[in-house]
């Protein structure tokens, strides 16, 4: 078995992040979250607080751990001697995205690969922006993200209005 990351802005963590989390903890010595700092979108919860809420929702899985990361991903990928770059897939979009990045992250680096791991049907329609947009509008998200991320988008959104 090898190590691996699975990167990304978790903006917030969903339930669909979590359940490829899962999974990829089982094919993985050690699989490391790493939550980009400074992804080219406007975020709504800073880099600390997505990495505490991730933290809290992989508690109890041993071999996965929450770090922050700015660096090229296969940078961070060679820095804590990761084989593997985790990506989930939904279906249409992510494919020629998540093709696209991986094609440049193996030209910047041909010895860490990419493994695509398929969403579950229940998360195909999962997205943190859709969920964010969903819970600025009071709608209830409750069945999409874990309880403390509920709480905290509640928390947020109350103090916007």
């Amino acid at each position: 078995m090898a190590d691996a990351i699975y990167p990304g802005a978790f903006d917030p963590v969903h339930n669909g992040h979590l359940d490829i989390v899962k999974r990829a903890s089982k094919l993985f010595d050690r699989l490391l979250v790493g939550v980009y700092e400074v992804p080219p979108k406007a975020l709504l919860f800073s880099t600390k607080e997505r990495v505490d809420l991730f933290k809290e929702s992989v508690e109890g899985i041993p071999n996965v751990d929450v770090v922050p990361f700015k660096d090229l991903t296969v940078k961070f990928a060679r820095r804590v001697g990761a084989q593997f770059i985790i990506r989930g897939l939904r279906a249409g979009f992510d494919f020629e995205n998540e093709f696209g990045m991986a094609l440049m992250w193996r030209s910047l680096d041909s010895d860490v690969d990419v493994v695509c791991m398929m969403s579950n049907l229940q998360y195909q329609f999962v997205y943190s922006s859709r969920i964010k947009e969903v819970a600025k509008l009071g709608g209830d998200i409750g069945e999409l993200v874990p309880p403390q991320v509920d709480v905290n988008l509640k928390a947020k959104f109350k103090a916007v209005y």
